[in-house]
């Protein structure tokens, strides 16, 4: 079982998110994607500590006050392990962009992002982070391939 988080940093000011083209990775199994930031939580870290971490790690921005809009579940995402992945946005920022390790980074308008090539299911849920409910939800992949989705709002 994995830990992570996943942001969707957002300029509302511009109506565009900073999104990740994963294209640098050797044997990356997200290659070719486009996707939020985030990483796999380190002992002792709380989401929040995990999320803020990781996007300083990926983009050089310093975000605060993230908001937690959900948790999904993927069994055997990649094949191994199941991934349990706090869903976060981040509209408060400060810092320049730097040249990322995991692959470009590129500030999307938010009406092109579902044109990009996203996970199937990343389409589903983007959706809800625009409403005012918090979401569990769990999607399931066989081969890289979305099967299915149930998610519960509160």
């Amino acid at each position: 079982m994995k830990l992570a988080t996943l942001c969707y940093v957002k300029d509302k000011g511009k109506n565009k998110t900073l999104m990740l083209h994963r294209v640098k990775k050797e044997n990356d199994y997200h290659e070719g994607k486009w996707n939020g930031l985030g990483g796999k939580l380190e002992e002792t870290e709380t989401p929040e500590e995990c999320v803020i971490r990781e996007v300083r790690e990926e983009s050089g921005l310093t975000i605060s006050s993230p908001r937690m809009h959900g948790f999904i579940t993927f069994p055997v995402f990649d094949g191994k392990d199941d991934w349990y992945v706090f869903i976060f946005t981040a509209d408060k920022f400060e810092g320049e962009l730097i040249d990322s390790s995991e692959g470009v980074l590129e500030w999307i308008p938010d009406d092109k992002i579902t044109g990009l090539n996203l996970w199937d299911g990343d389409a589903v849920f983007m959706k809800w982070l625009n409403n005012d409910k918090f979401f569990s939800a769990k999607f399931i992949y066989e081969n890289g391939k979305y099967v299915d989705h149930q998610v519960f709002f509160y």
